[in-house]
Parts: structure tokens; sequence; C-alpha cells
């Protein structure tokens, strides 16, 4: 059995992207516990930075700052319970300021109310169930992979004051095509194919391979219809102490046919 987590010996964390599923992903105990043991291997964070591919919004967003932020249910035609979970974070206002304070002037960042939105609240319940660490959601102003690379790398320095900077989405995200609704379906062709070509690309660390991913990844465009699940990848990889350098998986394979994913980078 892995022991607790603890603080790295400099603070300094990953950044790491995400497949979080909907809420069902919360009675699948393979990924559940895939997860789990993810956060385990990692130092504890200070605070976690996450962008959800579940918020677009111009200029950056910050979710509420108060602790017990409330959850966002952006989904529907699932059971009562799910309506009924909560995630009572410790407050991240400290974090907040930081991160206003790292973008540019020019740049305007809005403060708001808004919940964490399945896109943060799923994952972390998996990874943190103690909900003991403050978490603060940050919008996507832009599913533009250049901006979005440009953000990561302007949140870099908080990884070294232990801020996980977490970039969740789903590498292939064609609901509309599916037609096996069965948690262990094998994915269509499009899934398998999109997901053969990201895993290559991470290997190599070619991020400008998969910044053209709309032009040049095969299972265009039935992977990702629409592009915001793809897009908190380059989040991660901006955040990187180098974009460019090899990843590995921690998480592979599929769940209804669409794959699971997900990496950690240095």
């Amino acid at each position: 059995m892995q022991s607790e987590t603890t603080q790295s010996n400099n603070g300094t964390m990953p950044t790491i992207y995400l497949g979080h599923g909907a809420p069902p992903l919360l009675d699948d105990a393979q990924w559940m516990g895939e997860l789990a043991t993810w956060a385990k291997g990692l130092p504890k964070p200070k605070s976690i930075l996450i962008v959800s591919a579940h918020w677009e919004s111009a200029p950056l967003a910050f979710s509420s700052t108060e602790s017990g932020t409330p959850l966002v249910y952006d989904f529907y035609g699932f059971p009562a319970r799910y309506y009924q979970f909560q995630y009572p974070a410790p407050g991240a206002a400290e974090l907040a300021a930081k991160v206003a304070g790292l973008m540019p002037d020019t740049e305007h960042v809005a403060f708001t109310s808004r919940g964490l939105d399945h896109g943060a609240w799923v994952p972390l319940m998996a990874m943190y169930p103690q909900a003991d660490i403050p978490v603060l959601q940050v919008s996507m102003p832009s599913l533009d992979p250049g901006r979005l690379l440009e953000m990561g790398r302007r949140l870099r320095p908080l990884r070294d004051e232990g801020v996980l900077i977490v970039g969740s989405g789903f590498l292939t995200h064609g609901l509309p095509f599916l037609h096996d609704f069965r948690v262990d379906a094998p994915p269509p062709g499009w899934s398998a194919d999109f997901d053969d070509w990201a895993a290559d690309a991470l290997a190599r660390g070619d991020v400008e391979e998969l910044a053209g991913f709309r032009h040049r990844a095969p299972g265009m465009p039935y992977a990702h219809p629409t592009v915001e699940h793809f897009a908190p990848l380059f989040v991660t990889l901006g955040a990187a102490v180098d974009p460019e350098k090899p990843s590995e998986p921690v998480i592979t394979g599929f769940f209804l046919g669409l794959s699971k994913r997900s990496i950690e980078v240095a």
C-alpha cells in the first residue's frame, strides 16, 4: 500500500493533464483507483490551480476564492445523488492574487462567485477526497493553443511554491459519434487513431504537432467536434519547465470508447 503523500523537499510540483469524465466516473472503481494512486504518488500540493474544459471566459476569470466554494452541477439527466455532492475546499484568495500578479498588466482579470464545475470537482474528489487543499479554477480565455501555452508559461513559477497546475479535459471527446455506450466499449477508429497520434507526439515532445491538431490529427473532427476538451493540454504543456520534453502517460485506456490518456510533465 502506498504511503500518504508528502510535500517534496523543494516544494516544486509537476503539471498534469487528465481526463475528467462525467459524474459516473465516481462509480468507476478502476478509473477512481488510477486517479487516487496518481495523487498518492505526487507531492501533496499546497494549493491546486485547475483549468477545465467547461469554462471558457474572456478576460481570464477566477472561481470563488471563499472557503467552501460551491459546485456547479453542469450536467443533466443523471440520478439525483450526483447533484448532492459537495467539495468544501479551503479558500484560495492567496493563490488568486498570485495568479493575477502573473498576468500581463494589459490583461484584466475577473474575480467571480462561480463554483467549481464538474471538470474540476469530479477528478478532485477522486484524487484529493479530503477537500483539504485550496482550489482555484481559472477560465480559458481562448481556445487558441498559442495563447494557452503562453498562459501556462506565465503560471509556471507557481509550481515552485507547491501549486499543482491541472489541465482537465478528455483526450478524445466525440460524444455525438458514439453508438456503443458500454463503459468497456471498444474505441471507435477515430478515437483510437487520435489517441495513437497524440501518444506519439507527446512521447516526442512535439508541441507544434499537437498545436496543429485540427488539421494534422487523424480522427478529426470526430475526436473533437468542439475542441475545449483538448485545449487544457496546452496550459499543462506551457507550464512545463521544457514543454518539448517528452512526456510519459500516467493513465491510458478508454472509457465509453473515449481516450483517458493523462500525463504528468516535469
